[in-house]
């Protein structure tokens, strides 16, 4: 999967976005505009290609703020829709620079 496919459909309006991924936004104040910004400037670190019904990735990439955000994204090759799965403030406790799992 590729970062450019999410960005092409989020700058084209073919997006949802899961309840789940509304909570967690509003949970962790993340306004869609940072969402879809830290997307725009981020990078995929991880990919889930056995996730169905589609592919998924973890993309990560920064606020207007310059403060670490991650969003799960499935992509439909076909439709050429993306879905925001779910999205959060990384803990630093967890990850290393924000790309990599700790073990």
């Amino acid at each position: 999967m590729e970062i450019s496919h999410i960005v092409d459909a989020i700058q084209s309006g073919r997006i949802r976005i899961t309840d789940h991924a509304d909570e967690e936004a509003q949970n962790d104040r993340l306004s869609y505009e940072e969402i879809f910004f830290s997307v725009f400037t981020g990078e995929i670190i991880e990919n889930y290609l056995q996730d169905k019904p589609y592919p998924s990735c973890l993309v990560y990439g920064r606020t207007f703020k310059d403060e670490p955000v991650h969003s799960v994204w499935a992509y439909n090759e076909e439709t050429l829709w993306a879905v925001l799965i779910t999205v959060y403030r990384p803990d630093h406790r967890r990850w290393i620079n924000w790309r990599e799992r700790m073990r």
